[in-house]
């Protein structure tokens, strides 16, 4: 089972986005896939018209009393499962610091998945938190999409940073540029910079484009509603890059 988090320090520079395509791709291509959405803002449930309401909120699947198979709801897709999120996730961090090992509880969580999904998204909500902590415990790879601006630059360093000094099995980062306007010489420019200086950097762009913004109005991924469409093309050739580290199907 492989285990991806679409994660970042800043807001607003397509996580949920680029988790809910990847995922349904994913699927689409042959793999069982789970969607995590861990964001109390619930943006990845909305999307695949899941109800937003977990029985005993995350207090439940954190200390064990409901099994996360037990709160898993499958989605229009076939193969493709979520498990959705409510606003009682924002108290997660206190939930999990009450546990016996607190940074590596959703690790645990998801280990009796092992077997039934072959890869897992977790959508995570914009902070550096406990819950931070253990979803770089849980991941094989930090999926980080970096609006070529910046203060986004700026955050994407200081993740760097906490993923460094991390103590434990560190996570692969991959980031990817998102919402890019290629109209704007900035954003032309700092991708050609950050593309030359550093690693980890993958080569698929997600333009800024009105019909990513139109899939909270379809509650559907764009590769879905939209597959012919330029931002489905792009996202089909992020699957691929991130893809390549488990093989075709």
């Amino acid at each position: 089972m492989k285990i991806y988090a679409t994660y970042n320090i800043k807001g607003g520079v397509g996580k949920t986005s680029a988790a809910a395509n990847l995922a349904h791709l994913a699927a689409r291509g042959g793999y069982n896939v789970l969607l995590w959405d861990l964001d109390p803002q619930g943006a990845a449930t909305y999307l695949f018209r899941v109800r937003p309401k977990v029985k005993g909120g995350s207090r439940a699947l954190v200390d064990g009393t409901r099994s996360l198979g037990d709160a898993i709801k499958a989605t229009d897709f076939d193969r493709l499962d979520l498990l959705p999120a409510d606003f009682r996730y924002r108290n997660m961090d206190l939930q999990l610091d009450e546990t016996h090992r607190p940074t590596r509880r959703i690790h645990q969580l998801l280990r009796p998945l092992d077997g039934e999904y072959d890869v897992v998204f977790l959508d995570c909500p914009p902070s550096i938190s406990l819950l931070s902590e253990n979803v770089l415990h849980a991941v094989d790879t930090l999926l980080v999409p970096m609006i070529p601006a910046t203060l986004s630059v700026r955050t994407f360093d200081q993740l760097s940073g906490f993923v460094n000094d991390f103590d434990g099995r560190q996570p692969q980062v991959r980031a990817f540029f998102s919402m890019v306007d290629g109209r704007k010489r900035l954003h032309r420019d700092l991708m050609e910079q950050l593309s030359a200086e550093r690693l980890g950097i993958l080569r698929t762009a997600i333009p800024a484009l009105s019909i990513i913004e139109q899939m909270a109005e379809q509650r559907s991924p764009v590769t879905a509603f939209a597959p012919y469409s330029v931002a489905a093309k792009c996202y089909e050739a992020l699957w691929h890059e991130v893809n390549g580290a488990i093989g075709d199907r």
